[in-house]
């Protein structure tokens, strides 16, 4: 699978910070004890960003990490083909997407793309008990909580407001508003660890949702209640036409010190760095020892949104260097040098990536549209005057565009 191209027009601002600086361990920080290549910068008051945890390289070496190899320790050939498999087919899906709202046949969509390690490596750690609150990119943590992706574009497509049980995967319905599902997502393992469940929460949410107030006040009541929560923000660099260096003075992840739970900064393009990080705070969040930030630093490869222009705010050099760091390309090169997959093996998942593709755009085009009345229903419990005065007048406008063709 390749990435999606971007049109060569020049960007109107400076493009941030560029790739290929060494990082160094910050002080009372969680993170790895040998040197990796990190993305960052110079920042007032520290020499470099931090160091990355990171087990396998852009090139699909794998590398040793003393605290986080155990992690994995037992992962099989099978267990990172199917890793692979997953990626592949959350790409896949994601351009159908991507395509069906080109054609017209979705609304708007957030695409994913470049994001699929931290999605794939963090959703495959978490157990089926645990419970997940997304926000609307989270489209590989769906995958991995068994919800179908057809079932993602209703919302999308307007027939509905979710399109899934969420007590069914585990997997609360999509969350537009920004950061406010790590309100959600505190409250409910607050909720867990009362009712004496060894279950853990994670929250996802962006590098923008970071600067809101929600995402603080969720650090606090999680850390003061010690709940069995895990924070993820997936740092794609971009909140829409910001960049991080315009959002923060220090790394994201740091943040957490200044509530009293750790934080660390993985590697978000290494799906094996991903799901070792992610198994580490889940498990220590199921043992009562509470909170953990987790910075999945990768990039958003495409759009915002697909009503976004990212060329004019961004340079091509930038993406150009954090695609020699594709998390799929990375994970194909390990298992190639391994031995652990062949060409038989990639051919077969490209004919079951074009297989989901054809049943996502029959599903989405077979979608029936949403009876027009229903958004009066379950306003109230019990019903209200006022909704059934607002349904008699919409029944009444809906009837004059049918006296209107009989004219």
């Amino acid at each position: 699978m390749t990435v999606e191209s971007t049109a060569a027009r020049k960007p109107r601002r400076s493009a941030g910070s560029k790739a290929g600086t060494t990082g160094t361990k910050a002080a009372g920080t969680t993170g790895t004890k040998r040197t990796t290549r990190t993305a960052g910068k110079k920042t007032a008051g520290q020499s470099t960003e931090p160091e990355l945890v990171q087990l396998l390289t852009p090139e699909g070496e794998r590398v040793e990490n003393a605290e986080y190899d155990a992690y994995v320790a037992g992962i099989t050939p099978d267990e990172l083909r199917g890793l692979y498999r997953d990626m592949v087919l959350t790409r896949r899906f994601d351009a159908e997407a991507t395509a069906l709202q080109r054609q017209g046949e979705l609304g708007l969509w957030a695409s994913l793309l470049g994001q699929e390690a931290a999605q794939i490596g963090s959703g495959r750690a978490t157990r089926e008990d645990d419970y997940v609150f997304p926000t609307y990119r989270e489209h590989g943590v769906a995958w991995c909580r068994g919800v179908d992706p057809t079932n993602l574009l209703g919302m999308f497509r307007g027939v509905n407001n979710g399109g899934w049980d969420p007590n069914g995967n585990n997997f609360h319905l999509y969350t537009i508003v920004i950061g406010s599902q790590a309100l959600h997502a505190t409250g409910y393992a607050m909720g867990i660890a009362k009712d004496g469940a060894d279950s853990a929460v994670i929250a996802y949410f962006g590098d923008g949702a970071s600067s809101q107030g929600d995402v603080s006040e969720a650090f606090n009541f999680a850390a003061v209640y010690n709940a069995p929560v895990v924070f993820f923000c997936q740092n794609n660099q971009w909140a829409i036409s910001e960049s991080n260096e315009k959002q923060t003075r220090v790394p994201l992840y740091q943040r957490a010190q200044g509530f009293g739970f750790p934080g660390v900064r993985v590697d978000g393009n290494d799906v094996l760095a991903t799901l070792a990080v992610t198994r580490w705070a889940l498990e220590r969040a199921r043992r009562g020892e509470g909170p953990a930030l987790i910075e999945a630093w990768t990039y958003r490869m495409g759009a915002h949104t697909t009503s976004d222009d990212p060329t004019r705010y961004r340079h091509d050099d930038e993406r150009a260097a954090w695609e020699a760091k594709d998390p799929i390309l990375r994970l194909r090169r390990h298992l190639e040098a391994a031995g652990h997959a062949d060409e038989s093996f990639f051919a077969e998942l490209e004919a079951e990536s074009e297989a989901l593709g054809k049943r996502v755009r029959e599903a989405v085009r077979a979608m029936q549209d949403p009876d027009r009345f229903a958004i009066f229903e379950n306003v109230y419990a019990d019903g209200h005057a006022l909704v059934d005065e607002e349904r008699a007048q919409f029944a009444a406008y809906q009837a004059s565009f049918a006296d209107a063709e009989g004219v």
